[in-house]
């Protein structure tokens, strides 16, 4: 099982994974330097405990959302069960918003914002969450980037303060810059490069995916990030970490009201529209620059209360930019239709062969994702599963099988990969994955493999909601994905409501083999 293992953990330095549980068992084992080794067993000890009650729990999930003046979206869930809280931000920005020749940004940036402040030095993220008895953490997607703390209860505020820091004027200088650089080369290094089938994911995508910008996976390129001038990044910050692009979401042990105000201290004076940008200026830029570049003094301004400026020409430049909205770029790009197969082979440094098929699949709010979800259930969802008992089992053409939706905010994939066994034909390991999709293009599943894969959903659903930073993300790309954070309440009964017809018939349609990408593995040393 190790090369599947290995295979799960490439996917999840790409993409969040819908089932919660999986991230943090992944997480808590591959806990980096952020965290000390005693944080993580109280951690774990308690996700555990929650776990523990979450699992006999079915209860809606109540929340309360609205919006600040400045655009920042705000959801609330109140939850006493134990004494903590997690307080996170989520950016609608991902490598999709990226510039084709500037890729890598926003992953670069899920490192670069914890590089410190205005009011923050170089590591003070780190050591005023740990010594408070808490753990942060990001993550970064095709479509967003995600920041997090989880927090004793009675340190809510300090959460809130480090990413109202975060938002309004994170440090973006050469020092931080260069110092990320290598540390995402390094990641580059250790995850793909290093990594047995480490770059299936960026070989697979660029074939996928022509037009779309999909087409480049969020780690980017190293040469793009190289090249890119301490003016790029700035822009980027300046462009999509604004208060109208975020969510924040609070999920835990807080008072409701007492909170309401603290958010209102911390975020609601962050300015709105461009105004946040003149008033990262009058941090940034020495006099001669600000007035170069706005022909007005910066000693006219109130720095610390912009809109309290008592200079009548600073307050009407305040006032005009607070109206002007910044422009957000979201690509408006139809991919063509994939109109044939495209075969090709990788060449790694690996011991065994693989192969890997993907398919393309509509976005995760369409309403055929809920049936190629359990499509690919049926297909590797357990021990059980067809591919694993025919294919691993019975034929053992293969080590490992697996599949999954990879639903994303545009027209996503879906993928099915098989460590073969040492020496297996490709050709046949390929041949036998065909007849298991065959099969379910030309059969209905049977009324035990149906309900056994619902009842499996509804307990996968269930624990995805057991802790409260599952609860917070998934609150939060809710509201950004669905435009209906109340999903959350609302995802079991679309599974559910799912027919085996249905099944049937997206198996039908959209795992054709005459529109597929197929990768075959092979160690360099046959080359």
């Amino acid at each position: 099982m190790g090369y599947f293992i290995i295979i799960l953990r490439i996917w999840n330095n790409y993409k969040k994974i819908v089932l919660q549980k999986i991230i943090l068992l992944d997480f808590f084992v591959n806990l980096n330097s952020k965290i000390s080794f005693k944080m993580n067993k109280i951690i774990i000890g308690i996700v555990a405990f929650l776990s523990f009650n979450a699992l006999f729990s079915q209860k809606k999930i109540e929340f309360v959302e609205y919006d600040l003046p400045n655009g920042l979206h705000v959801i609330l869930h109140e939850e006493h069960s134990t004494p903590i809280v997690t307080v996170s931000v989520l950016y609608h920005v991902g490598s999709k918003n990226e510039n084709p020749d500037k890729t890598g940004f926003a992953h670069f940036f899920e490192h670069l914002l914890f590089e410190g402040s205005e009011n923050l030095k170089r590591g003070d993220y780190d050591d005023l969450v740990e010594k408070n008895g808490g753990l942060l953490n990001a993550n970064t997607s095709q479509d967003r980037t995600y920041y997090y703390e989880v927090l004793p209860s009675n340190q809510l505020e300090l959460g809130l303060w480090l990413e109202s820091e975060r938002m309004l004027h994170a440090r973006v200088d050469k020092i931080g810059i260069e110092t990320q650089r290598q540390v995402v080369k390094e990641e580059k290094r250790q995850r793909v490069d290093n990594q047995p089938y480490g770059s299936f994911m960026e070989e697979m995508f660029k074939r996928l995916y022509q037009v779309h910008p999909y087409r480049w996976v969020p780690i980017g390129s190293m040469e793009h990030l190289d090249a890119a001038k301490e003016e790029d990044y700035i822009n980027f910050y300046r462009t999509f970490y604004v208060p109208s692009n975020a969510t924040l979401c609070i999920a835990g042990d807080f008072k409701l009201e007492e909170t309401r105000k603290w958010i209102a201290n911390y975020f609601s004076s962050i300015p709105k529209g461009e105004a946040i940008n003149l008033y990262r200026d009058l941090v940034n830029l020495n006099d001669t620059q600000f007035e170069s570049k706005y022909a007005i003094m910066k000693s006219k301004f109130n720095k610390d209360a912009l809109m309290k400026s008592k200079d009548v020409e600073a307050l009407k430049l305040v006032k005009k930019l607070s109206t002007t909205p910044i422009n957000i770029p979201r690509p408006e790009v139809n991919e063509p239709p994939l109109q044939k197969t495209i075969i090709d082979t990788i060449y790694d440094n690996i011991q065994l062969p693989a192969i890997m098929m993907a398919y393309r699949v509509p976005d995760q709010n369409h309403p055929d994702y809920y049936a190629l979800d359990l499509l690919n259930t049926i297909l590797s969802g357990s021990t059980s599963s067809r591919m694993n008992k025919n294919i691993v089992e019975k034929k053992q053409l293969a080590i490992s099988c697996f599949s999954f939706s990879f639903g994303m905010e545009h027209p996503g994939v879906s993928l099915i990969a098989a460590i073969g066994t040492n020496g297996v034909d490709l050709s046949v390991l390929e041949k036998s994955i065909d007849e298991e999709i065959e099969n379910l293009q030309l059969n209905l599943i049977s009324q035990e493999e149906f309900e056994k894969i619902r009842n499996q959903y509804e307990n996968d659903i269930l624990t995805s909601h057991s802790t409260i930073e599952g609860i917070a993300e998934t609150l939060a790309d809710n509201h950004v994905y669905r435009k209906n954070t109340d999903y959350v309440n609302q995802e079991l009964q679309k599974y559910l409501s799912v027919t085996k017809d249905e099944i049937q018939q997206v198996a039908k349609k959209y795992y054709s083999k005459d529109a597929r990408v197929i990768l075959y593995y092979l160690p360099k040393e046959t080359n």
